[in-house]
């Protein structure tokens, strides 16, 4: 299974080799991880990397559920779907946006971002609508004091563990495709920004169990960078194409009213009324002042600085377009060449025959010799 056609060969484990089929590469680790499913011998040790661990029966009113909490195990079954979300990545760059990019014959540096946007819109509609289904079925959104009430929310649902790791997986896996699809070096240190800031913000919300907090926050913040995403794809089609960066522009300061609104109700008011408020990490228990003030300073800090620099770039815009239209107006006029002056015979015309005005011939008439 080849995910790129190759015109040359590399040699065996050269960096070349492994950057063009990092992927091929990852689908082999992965098919032998599944075969392990086959043989009783090595089937406890591929369910390790395929499923979520840490199961425990909770009592409920009918049944007993199956919940899950977190713990070191985590980080082999992460591993597992990194190599998914790779194998995926390539997929999705190999049979459609190299396909679309080809058509739209785009410079280099705008090939790059419209690849990252590819990637990222495919990834952030698959997201929020994962989330949105999630957030509903477990009953998130009907019931907003859910976020907060029966703290510690150390016992998860296999929905909601397995969305945790599949988010962390993908955002690790955005680590090293800096390398495998040679993004350019003034790209990288932006991408890592984001990466970064993805990272702490989902794995914070994972550890501290603040899961269902987390589960909002990214609905709310999935669907602002899903549009910013789809406009620059509008964008790089056609140029004249802005009305979806308009419609961003409007949620983007929602977005961070919202999550700003929704942080402080659940952590500052809601979790500060709570009775547990002791530092127990056996139980999963950080409800407690300085914890709930340094993630009030995170998600606040995060939300002033993504402020910060859509308000640098909106300013950046204009004065790159009022730049622009003062320049059109500075062009001075083409000028206009006078009008030929043709020279006409005195007199009137009449069907074509110059008459004077008298009513004789204009033309002088020539005398005859004596």
């Amino acid at each position: 299974m080849a995910f790129r056609r190759r015109t040359k060969s590399y040699p065996l484990f050269s960096q070349e080799f492994v950057i063009h089929n990092h992927a091929d590469i990852g689908f082999c680790l992965v098919l032998c991880v599944l075969i392990g499913l086959m043989f009783e011998v090595t089937a406890k040790t591929a369910f390790l990397f395929i499923l979520p661990q840490y199961n425990v029966s909770v009592p409920s009113a009918d049944s007993e559920t199956v919940h899950y909490h977190y713990g070191p195990k985590d980080l082999v079954t992460i591993l597992f779907y990194i190599f998914i979300t790779i194998i995926l990545h390539a997929v999705v760059q190999e049979y459609i946006l190299d396909k679309i990019s080809k058509r739209l014959h785009l410079s280099k540096v705008k090939h790059s971002k419209f690849n990252e946007s590819g990637q990222l819109v495919v990834f952030h509609l698959s997201s929020v609508i994962w989330c949105f289904y999630v957030v509903v079925t477990e009953g998130y959104l009907t019931n907003p004091r859910s976020l907060w009430e029966d703290y510690p929310h150390v016992y998860l649902p296999f929905q909601v563990k397995f969305f945790y790791l599949c988010q962390l997986a993908y955002w690790l896996h955005a680590l090293p495709e800096l390398y495998f699809q040679k993004v350019r070096k003034e790209e990288i240190p932006r991408q890592l920004q984001y990466i970064c800031l993805y990272l702490v913000h989902i794995a914070g919300a994972y550890l501290l169990n603040l899961s269902r907090l987390g589960l909002i926050l990214l609905l709310l913040q999935y669907s602002t960078e899903f549009l910013f995403h789809m406009a620059r794809l509008f964008y790089f089609a056609d140029e004249n194409n802005e009305k979806l960066f308009n419609a961003w522009a409007a949620v983007f300061g929602v977005t961070r009213l919202f999550i700003l609104t929704l942080a402080v109700l659940a952590i500052g008011f809601g979790l500060a009324r709570m009775e547990n408020q002791a530092f127990d990490p056996e139980k999963g228990n950080f409800n407690t002042l300085l914890c709930r003030l340094s993630v009030l300073l995170l998600v606040c800090a995060a939300q002033a600085w993504l402020m910060w620099r859509f308000i640098h770039s909106q300013l950046r815009h204009w004065r790159e377009y009022w730049n622009e239209q003062s320049a059109k107006r500075r062009v001075p006029a083409a000028p206009r060449l006078p009008a030929r002056l043709i020279k006409r015979e005195s007199g009137y015309h009449e069907n074509g025959v110059v008459k004077a005005e008298n009513g004789t011939s204009p033309r002088t008439k020539k005398l005859k010799s004596p």
